[in-house]
């Protein structure tokens, strides 16, 4: 790892641990307390409502919402790993290091942008 990736190290764990109970913080508010969007999701009873379809998209729109913030949670707990295990900033496809720009404006990115791309063209 370069130095100034070192240099950068603690504010990018800094803003990592932000963003997390940040996240936390958002994900026990929407879901009202303890229980999971999941459970949310459940409780719409389709029966129930007028409009069977809102209903639907209703429940779907929570499953997503979980989907989403779970892969969030999961890439900066990820992030904090490799920082704690000394690959931070480097690719996990080919190990080189990855720019300091992207890491500034993507502080989970695990991989350089030319992996990244080939990875999406993947899926």
């Amino acid at each position: 790892m370069t130095s100034s990736h070192t240099l950068t190290l603690p504010l990018h764990r800094k803003r990592l641990l932000h963003e997390r109970t940040q996240l936390l913080q958002r994900i026990a508010e929407q879901r009202g307390g303890l229980i999971s969007r999941a459970d949310m999701a459940a409780d719409h009873d389709v029966r129930s409502l007028d409009d069977r379809a809102q209903a639907i998209s209703e429940r779907d729109d929570e499953f997503a919402m979980n989907e989403h913030e779970t892969a969030e949670l999961g890439d900066i707990e990820a992030a904090l790993e490799r920082m704690d295990a000394g690959t931070y900033g480097q690719c996990t496809d080919c190990g080189v290091t990855i720019a300091p720009a992207r890491l500034q404006a993507y502080p989970t990115a695990k991989r350089c942008i030319g992996c990244q791309t080939v990875a999406e063209q993947h899926r």
